[in-house]
C-alpha cells in the first residue's frame, strides 16, 4: 500500500512539472512560428494543460482499465468548474471580455450534452468515440479561424503580454516540449500503476479513484495557471485555460480512450458523475456568458463560493457512498 501511494505522489508532482515545461516550451515555440497569441492561448495553452488527463487516460485504457479513463475526463472537468474555477473567482472575480469566450461557452455546454447523449445507453464505444474525436477537429479548425479572424481580441491581448514577459530560444524552446512529453508518459504511468494498486487495497471502484485522486491531481496544473492568471489581473486567460481544457477532455482524451478501449459506464455514473457534469457546465455558461445586460460575463465571489460549496458536496457524496 505504501508503494503504491509513493507512485502516486511522486507520479503526480513529476506529472504537473513536465505538464508546465511541456506547455512553456509548446507556448515558446509557437511564438516564434509567427502563431496568433489568441490561437496560442486557445489551442496550446488551453489544451497543453489537458497533456496529463490525455497521457493517464490513453495508458489506463491501453491497460485495460477504461474506469480510470473515464473517471478521469468526467472528474477532471468538475474539479475544473467547481474546484479551480470556484478558488479563483474567490480570490479574484473573473471579468469574461473576450468575445471569442463568451463563443466558447456555449459550445463547450453543447460539447458536453452531446457526450453525455452518446454515453446515455452506458456504453462508449469506438463509434461514439469517433463522432468525439471529429467534433474535436472541426473545434480545432474553428478556433484557428477564430485565431486568425480576431487578432485584437482582448483573451490575445493578455496572452500576447503573458508571451513577452516569457521568452525564450528556439532551441530551448523545443527542448522542453520533448522532454516534458517524455517525462509526462513516465509520471503517468507511475500514477496509474498506484491508482490502480490503491483501488485494489482499499476495495472501492476504479471510477471513483479516477474521479477523485487522479482527477484533481491531472487538474493541478489547469488550477496553478488559473490562479496564477487571476492575481495578475488577466481574467480571460484564467477562464481560457477551464474552457480549452474541458473541451480538450471531453472530446479528445475521451474520444482517445474510447477508441483505445470501449468503456461500459454504470447507469450509477451516469445519474451522478455525467449529470453533476453537464449542470456544472450548464451553470458556468448561464454565470460566465452575460446576461446581466452589462455586455461582458463575470464570476464573482458568491458565485465562486457557490462553486467551491458544490465540489466539497459532490466529493463527499462521492466518498459517503463509495464506502456506505
Amino acid at each position: 500500500m505504501l508503494l503504491f501511494l509513493l507512485s502516486i505522489v511522486f507520479g503526480l508532482a513529476l506529472l504537473v512539472w513536465s505538464a508546465g515545461r511541456f506547455v512553456d516550451g509548446s507556448a515558446a515555440a509557437a511564438s516564434h512560428f509567427n502563431v496568433p497569441p489568441l490561437l496560442i492561448g486557445m489551442v496550446i495553452v488551453g489544451f497543453g494543460t489537458s497533456a496529463p488527463e490525455m497521457t493517464v487516460s490513453a495508458i489506463s485504457s491501453l491497460q485495460g482499465k477504461p474506469d480510470i479513463a473515464l473517471g478521469n475526463v468526467f472528474g477532471s472537468n468538475i474539479t475544473n468548474i467547481a474546484l479551480i474555477l470556484g478558488l479563483t473567482a474567490m480570490l479574484s472575480p473573473i471579468a469574461v471580455q473576450s468575445g471569442v469566450l463568451r463563443k466558447e461557452l456555449p459550445v463547450l455546454t453543447l460539447m458536453t450534452a452531446i457526450a453525455a447523449f452518446l454515453m446515455y445507453d452506458g456504453m462508449l464505444g469506438r463509434t461514439d468515440a469517433l463522432i468525439l474525436l471529429l467534433l474535436f477537429a472541426l473545434l480545432m479548425g474553428w478556433s484557428v479561424w477564430e485565431g486568425i479572424r480576431k487578432p485584437g481580441d482582448e483573451f490575445g491581448a493578455e496572452m500576447e503580454e503573458e508571451l513577452q514577459q516569457h521568452k525564450m530560444p528556439l532551441g530551448k524552446a523545443l527542448m522542453l516540449v520533448a522532454a516534458g512529453l517524455l517525462l509526462l508518459l513516465v509520471s503517468s504511468r507511475m500514477l496509474v500503476w498506484g491508482a490502480v494498486g490503491v483501488a485494489e487495497a482499499l476495495g472501492v471502484s476504479d471510477i471513483v479513484i479516477g474521479l477523485t485522486v487522479v482527477a484533481v491531481g491531472t487538474s493541478l496544473p489547469e488550477l496553478a495557471s488559473s490562479l496564477v492568471a487571476a492575481r495578475k489581473g488577466e481574467h480571460d486567460i484564467a477562464l481560457g485555460n477551464i474552457l480549452g481544457s474541458n473541451l480538450f477532455n471531453i472530446l479528445a482524451v475521451a474520444g482517445v480512450a474510447g477508441a483505445i478501449y470501449p468503456a461500459a459506464i454504470d447507469q450509477a455514473v451516469f445519474s451522478r458523475d455525467i449529470v453533476i457534469m453537464l449542470l456544472l457546465t450548464l451553470s458556468l455558461f448561464v454565470i460566465g456568458y452575460g446576461f446581466r445586460g452589462e455586455g461582458t460575463g463575470r464570476i464573482n465571489r458568491i458565485e465562486g463560493t457557490l462553486l467551491l460549496c458544490s465540489y466539497i458536496a459532490y466529493t463527499a457524496w462521492l466518498v459517503f457512498t463509495s464506502f456506505a
